[in-house]
């Protein structure tokens, strides 16, 4: 009859030890995940902010760029409300990164043409006040690029994550959903005649 093999106090203290810490672990990597995902989500949040604020200094200066041009080129009133009309709307729209992209990108496109209508006019161009306010104009198209791209980039590195093993599969369990980028157009690329809008109203 063989003898019973009786596993030394040790041992059994390793396998015991070895067993409670698998739960301990899958604990660890399900908190340092959930952790993570909560903070690219409230680093989205963030970046988002700094977008909207920069999209409302555009906003403000809008309306005084219209009544300027307005000043010199009262009879181009349907390319004017166009572009009053698209601010509205940009201004109004809170629907998500997509559709907020696509208002401000039909502004954009407003904004592109009351400055094709400013070729026109060289005693507009030479304004002062007129001026003034495209420079601001570019500087914030600037902010609003440089706010966009850190937006952006916060919202790759979430979505890594929420697609990514292991942190994809505590994305699904806790519902942590991918997040939209946020594309727009700049007023001083690809407009459809050359403007000199990042000079000082000069002919390129």
């Amino acid at each position: 009859m063989g003898a019973t093999h009786v596993m030394e106090p040790a041992s059994l203290l390793c396998v015991l030890a070895a067993v409670a810490g698998v739960p301990l672990v899958l604990a660890v990597l399900v908190l340092t995940n959930y952790n993570a995902l909560v903070r690219g989500r409230n680093a989205i949040r963030e970046s988002w902010a700094d977008v909207d604020t920069e999209l409302k200094r555009r906003y403000d200066l809008i309306p005084n760029l219209v009544a300027t041009v307005q000043g010199y080129a009262a009879h181009e009133r349907e390319t004017l409300q166009r572009v009053t009309d698209a601010r509205t709307r940009a201004v109004a729209s809170q629907g998500s990164p997509a559709s907020q992209a696509a208002d401000e990108n039909v502004l954009v496109g407003a904004l592109r043409q009351v400055f094709a209508v400013a070729e026109g006019y060289p005693q507009l161009k030479a304004d002062g006040h007129f001026l003034a306010l495209q420079k601001e104009l570019v500087n914030t198209e600037d902010r609003i690029q440089a706010a966009r791209r850190f937006y952006n980039a916060n919202v790759r590195d979430y979505n890594n994550r929420c697609q990514a093993l292991p942190s994809s599969v505590i994305a699904g369990l806790f519902h942590f959903a991918a997040a939209e980028y946020f594309e727009i157009e700049s007023v001083g690329e690809r407009a459809a005649v050359a403007v000199s809008f990042g000079g000082a109203g000069g002919e390129n």
